[in-house]
């Protein structure tokens, strides 16, 4: 029980916004210490000053533990939105509503470091395709947010088994009642994509972030059956170049096809 007890520590300790988090303490001490050194040679120290001194410390240290680019515009707008916070008088239950529907719409992006990215109609219409036109093809996006891709292939290709699977609630309550209303055949899934069995899709779709590419690949490879497609849209995995690059925007950002 303690060695699981560990684990789970360390992985969260592991977790982007827990490592944040630490930065934003760890650079207390230092904002202090500069802060006293600038008061004793007389130089005009606020809590604006404090704000300032701490968001760039909590910056510099988040671009040298190497967190991801959009932690160190984080880091360095925190203390200055905490500021701001305290000089309005904010009521006390607008920061827990706010909580409440960040944490509803991006879940366990802390852990997974996957943020919303929706994809559009061109990609959905390069998706439909790629798909075999000589049987009814089973499709699943992973992440699927707000529904787009999975209400799109369900019209366009009503033979087609087409679901979709997101981890947050509020995205995936959205997509669900999509489906209700429309009456289609479109299925959605609450949950992690990492507990599903890949080997009963002929096509994967996944538009998430390069944090998770890697992980994604290794259940891929271990689980996809031979003629299955993998199509991750914008972001490559390291281990094997893809078999087919398609543009289906004009802003030329890429969807990466793999065969199995």
């Amino acid at each position: 029980m303690r060695g699981v007890t560990l684990t789970y520590l360390q992985r969260i300790s592991r977790a982007p916004a827990v490592r944040a988090m630490l930065i934003q303490c760890g650079a207390m001490p230092l904002t202090l210490a500069i802060i006293y050194v600038m008061a004793s040679f007389r130089y005009p120290v606020d809590y604006l000053t404090v704000a300032v001194v701490q968001g760039l410390l909590a910056a510099f240290l988040t671009w040298k533990l190497a967190l991801a680019g959009w932690w160190r515009a984080i880091q360095l707008l925190f203390p200055l939105a905490v500021l701001t916070a305290l000089a309005l008088q904010l009521p006390s239950w607008l920061f827990g509503a706010a909580f409440l529907l960040l944490l509803g719409w991006y879940w366990s992006t802390f852990r997974t470091q996957v943020p919303y990215y929706p994809s559009g109609p061109a990609v959905w219409d390069a998706v439909r395709q790629l798909l075999p036109a000589d049987r009814p093809p089973r499709v699943i996006d992973i992440g699927s947010g707000l529904g787009g891709l999975v209400m799109y292939l369900s019209r366009t290709r009503p033979d087609a088994v087409v679901a979709g699977i997101e981890l947050a609630p509020l995205p995936f309550l959205y997509s669900w009642l999509r489906a209700k209303l429309a009456g289609g055949r479109a299925q959605f899934l609450l949950g992690d994509y990492e507990k599903l069995d890949f080997s009963r899709y002929d096509l994967v779709f996944a538009y998430l972030s390069p944090a998770a590419m890697p992980g994604l690949w290794r259940k891929v490879s271990a689980e996809m059956r031979p003629g299955a497609m993998l199509a991750s849209y914008e972001f490559i995995v390291p281990e094997r170049s893809p078999d087919r690059i398609v543009h289906a925007t004009e802003g030329d950002v890429p969807l990466y096809i793999w065969y199995f």
